[in-house]
């Protein structure tokens, strides 16, 4: 499975995407977790020590290694530079490993200007292809609503799109507006899971609010999530509930992937 999760900023998605990496870890499979997030918070979410968490470095802005693969200086723009730059080794020489799911942290690209194609991007786009077309792990992807590290070249590699939403109009629009850049591109497994769910009337809201996106499930407010959250815990050790919830929706998925749904 090569998954990706995406949502408005705070919703939960990144949380569902480590407790997702996690259960994958648990029935047996090698795991990739992916941080393609600017604001990269899974290695706490995985439960990684806050200290070893604090000394990841990001790819984006390891300059020498970007020099090094696409023959140009980051930051320097107009410069020609390799657009398919030798990524394989990347996964295993930089990853971190946390509950025995391998960790990938992409980080942001800075751009001179809108829709600029520069020698960090090309990295990571090259990367993303890679790890979702050549590797044999199973990969999560903690994604920015814009599914920035996403290309038309490595869409179609991605198994499902999970948008996770909370109730409330702002969740929703972003949901749609994730939704149309998914298609853009030609991703054609689109899946919403609510999270922060009080009650069936707030899923009834969701599904009601977003018809044309399949519903896998809910995950329930937590209080030992969001406290976890707050220690900069894992809450995959916090809270049962929203494991087995978690799990459940992991089997929707699956179910849903095999049996060749597409929107």
């Amino acid at each position: 499975m090569k998954i990706a999760i995406s949502g408005k900023g705070g919703v939960g998605k990144t949380t569902i995407a480590a407790a997702l990496a996690r259960l994958y870890v648990d029935k047996g499979y090698k795991v990739l977790a992916v941080d393609a997030d600017p604001d990269a918070n899974l290695a706490s979410a995985l439960g990684l020590p806050e200290a070893m968490a604090g000394e990841i470095t990001p790819l984006s802005v390891m300059k020498e290694l970007v020099e090094e693969r696409t023959g140009a200086k980051p930051g320097v723009f107009g410069n020609f530079f390799k657009l398919n730059p030798r990524v394989d080794d990347i996964p295993d020489r930089f990853s971190v490993e946390s509950h025995s799911v391998k960790l990938i942290v992409m980080g942001a690209v800075e751009r001179g200007g809108g829709g600029c194609i520069c020698p960090e991007s090309a990295l990571l786009r090259n990367l993303m292809r890679h790890l979702l077309v050549e590797r044999g792990e199973v990969v999560v992807m903690d994604m920015e609503a814009g599914i920035e590290h996403l290309g038309r070249g490595t869409a179609e590699a991605v198994n499902a799109l999970i948008v996770v939403v909370e109730p409330g109009q702002r969740s929703i629009q972003t949901a749609r507006f994730i939704k149309k850049l998914a298609e853009d591109i030609g991703i054609k497994r689109i899946f919403l899971v609510g999270n922060k769910v009080r009650n069936e009337a707030e899923a009834n809201y969701l599904k009601k609010s977003l018809p044309d996106i399949p519903y896998l499930g809910s995950v329930n407010e937590s209080a030992k999530v969001r406290r976890a959250d707050l220690d900069g815990k894992s809450p995959y050790e916090a809270d049962e509930n929203f494991v087995r919830q978690v799990d459940e929706i992991r089997m929707e998925l699956e179910k849903a992937a095999e049996s060749g749904y597409r929107v």
